[in-house]
């Protein structure tokens, strides 16, 4: 294992922001260098959300899975999460679901970035037996589920939740579809599928050239949809309530203050569907 995180430290792009690092650096996390701190930088002088917008997002995936974990869900596959160290020491997402489930959940993260695999496999999986790191892609959807650690760390005869947080990754629709579909082909009856997806919907329009100029420069190829276009993948799955929204409204609790005056300011949908 140690010899394998030196490989991936040797692969690090030092210079190149990554949208899961940009998201550590913006709400407080250490997982990040400095490419993707003057990425957060330029984001706040732009349109100054950023900070808050990173929160609201990692605020939603807690929420999602409190919910789901409250409901009898005790697995969970996070696809490009970053392992986010944004969030709160012990409030990471494996230890929201262990929270609520009496420390019985079972968390797979997947990502492809070097740095996040190279630090979630020197703290989490060391101190716990219930959470597995895979480097994975969702450009690689079938790798991903057909990945030993995924197949035999996970119960596939009970029910268990995805949550896609890298949609942004795929500006192919038809594939994010084909994702979609294969996930729901493979799970069991009565999993769930959640999605974030960055939109520009919310943004004024004197803005938008150069918020585009400013991510093609730190993040190119990084998908932005509609929420039409958002509505569309989802076409044919029945939504856990409120549907597709702002991350912030989706069941904000009392302490989610995070983008909840202004929710679009998130800059991101949030979504969690049914798998019959």
């Amino acid at each position: 294992m140690r010899q394998r995180a030196i490989r991936n430290l040797a692969k690090l792009e030092l210079t190149q922001a990554r949208i899961t690092r940009i998201l550590d650096a913006a709400a407080g996390g250490k997982n990040n260098f400095v490419a993707d701190r003057e990425a957060v930088r330029r984001y706040d002088a732009a349109a100054p959300v950023t900070t808050a917008a990173a929160r609201a997002v990692l605020a939603f995936l807690g929420r999602v899975v409190r919910h789901l974990a409250a409901g009898g869900v005790d697995q969970f596959v996070i696809v490009g999460s970053g392992v986010p160290s944004g969030l709160p020491p012990g409030r990471q997402l494996h230890d929201v679901a262990r929270d609520a489930l009496d420390g019985a959940a079972r968390v797979v993260y997947v990502d492809n970035d070097p740095m996040v695999l190279a630090a979630a496999r020197a703290t989490i999986e060391p101190v716990t037996d219930l959470v597995r790191v895979v480097e994975g892609d969702i450009g690689e959807i079938d790798d991903v589920l057909d990945d030993r650690v995924v197949q035999t760390f996970l119960d596939w005869e009970r029910p268990m939740a995805v949550l896609l947080v890298s949609t942004h990754a795929l500006n192919d629709d038809e594939y994010v579809h084909y994702v979609i579909k294969r996930i729901r082909q493979e799970v069991p009856e009565g999993s769930y599928l959640s999605l974030v997806q960055t939109t520009f919907d919310a943004v004024p329009p004197e803005l938008l050239p150069a918020i585009h100029d400013l991510l093609a420069m730190t993040l190119p190829g990084h998908a932005i949809r509609t929420r039409e276009e958002v509505a569309a993948l989802l076409d044919d799955l029945e939504l856990v309530d409120p549907g597709l929204v702002w991350a912030p409204e989706w069941r904000p609790g009392p302490y989610d203050t995070a983008c909840s005056e202004q929710p679009g300011t998130s800059g991101t949908y949030g979504a969690v569907a049914r798998v019959p």
